[in-house]
């Protein structure tokens, strides 16, 4: 028998569970307009602002917590578009979080010590004196200027921030909205990594079978060379000099 568990006047042993296929299909319902899948969907998934809460757990405030933690869910919710190609509990979790910690933030249930919000202003009014001189305040510029650790820098600043929305407006005029999303770019996938992985790929096709095992379980796998002298049964000797000469193979192959 599950055991009984009340929050918020909820019995959580009597609440659904549903599979991903179930998640995925509800959610086509929801993108559809379907207020009550909508509404199934919030019960369904009061388990994960449940298992989200346990990390702030306070006996004292743990409905409001829970409260805080469903508006997460539900702008999650209305937010989320199948075309992330992510499970909706990887994109919910993060505003769940977000919500409950801008509650114990505002309800001063979550003290910040007086002097880490000073610094964290002060690191603020740095920020904005470099930025007036048209000049990139970065975290290691402002630490500089202020002859503190860059650690502190950092410190202070996430002690003061919210978790924000991938879909927060950052700038609207006009009706032209730009959302954070629109200003992240992609570092992994420039012209020049793309050229890199096809000519890394195309060097390691020119290898024989036994190097390009070695090299896979070395650098993809993360093995150690005596681990892989156990699975591919050779000495740790002849795996060093066969990733050896596999690594200069895949570099002469780069090169010309």
């Amino acid at each position: 028998m599950a055991s009984k568990v009340v929050i918020c006047g909820i019995n959580t042993a009597t609440l659904p569970k549903i599979t991903e296929k179930q998640s995925a299909e509800m959610l086509e319902k929801i993108a559809a307009g379907d207020k009550n899948a909508r509404e199934e969907f919030i019960i369904a998934n009061m388990r994960l602002v449940l298992s989200v809460i346990k990390r702030f757990w306070r006996k004292n405030n743990s409905d409001d917590m829970f409260q805080a933690g469903m508006t997460g869910l539900i702008k999650a919710i209305d937010n989320f578009d199948a075309k992330f190609q992510v499970k909706f509990s990887t994109y919910a979790v993060p505003m769940i979080i977000g919500e409950i910690k801008r509650y114990l933030r505002d309800g001063n249930s979550l003290r910040i010590a007086r002097s880490i919000r000073d610094k964290a202003y002060r690191i603020l009014q740095t920020r904005t004196e470099i930025e007036k001189k048209d000049e990139e305040a970065t975290l290691e510029r402002i630490a500089g200027e202020m002859q503190v650790a860059l650690s502190e820098v950092v410190y202070c600043l996430d002690a003061i921030s919210d978790t924000v929305s991938l879909y927060d407006p950052v700038y609207n005029k006009n009706g032209d909205e730009l959302l954070l999303m629109d200003s992240i770019g992609d570092s992994r996938n420039t012209e020049e990594n793309w050229s890199d992985k096809v000519a890394i790929e195309s060097a390691l096709r020119l290898l024989e079978q036994r190097e390009r095992n070695i090299i896979y379980l070395r650098y993809f796998e993360g093995k150690t060379q005596t681990e892989i002298s156990e699975a591919v049964g050779i000495s740790q000797a002849q795996v060093s000099r066969l990733e050896k000469n596999a690594l200069s193979s895949i570099k002469n192959a780069i090169k010309a």
